[in-house]
């Protein structure tokens, strides 16, 4: 689906509690959330609070007004967002008073051996991934790098959430497998 399909029937499947309608609103705007949250909250933990408040809000508002203009739908998200989060500055900026002294903040980004073990740790895993057959790597890819839906998955391997756990951890043993035989350990 596409912004420019937000129309009166995906509102109203949105209002009655659609599963794969949900699904679609919290995935699409989730991200575009974000972006915008990304830049202004640091803290992974009020971002994802944030978003949570901003999704329960625009929900209650959907079934409990509607909107008139579903094609605004995008705009009402993104204004419940920005109150949301300025409630959330008041309220953090009130509940913590600023210290007499402000430390030196000190840079805690990676330096340049970690930068170095980190694109080492990647290609090593890149090339493990290509070891294993495609179904482990699709599966692996899937769960771990995309965090796709678990009952997207069991769709698309045409198994249900049990033998989910299973096909998961037989991946996973040869991809440990693999791991330990690339790194001379066998």
């Amino acid at each position: 689906m596409d912004p420019a399909s937000f129309d009166q029937e995906y509102v109203q499947r949105l209002k009655e509690g659609h599963p794969e309608t949900q699904r679609h609103f919290t995935r699409y705007f989730g991200d575009l959330l974000n972006l915008k949250l990304r830049n202004r909250v640091r803290s992974p933990h009020l971002l994802e609070e944030i978003r949570q408040e901003t999704f329960l809000r625009v929900l209650l508002i959907v079934r409990r007004d509607g909107v008139e203009r579903p094609e605004r739908l995008g705009a009402l998200v993104n204004s419940v967002c920005t109150n949301v989060m300025l409630e959330t500055f008041r309220r953090e900026g009130r509940a913590a008073p600023m210290p007499e002294s402000v430390p030196e903040i000190i840079d805690e980004g990676p330096d340049p051996e970690s930068a170095l073990v980190s694109t080492q740790r990647k290609s090593q895993v890149r090339k493990i991934l290509e070891a294993l057959p495609p179904k482990d790597r699709d599966l692996l890819r899937l769960v771990f790098l995309e965090e796709r839906d678990k009952d997207e998955i069991c769709r698309k391997f045409q198994v249900d959430r049990e033998y989910l756990r299973v096909l998961v951890h037989r991946a996973k043993s040869r991809f440990r497998a693999e791991l330990t035989q690339e790194a001379g350990l066998a």
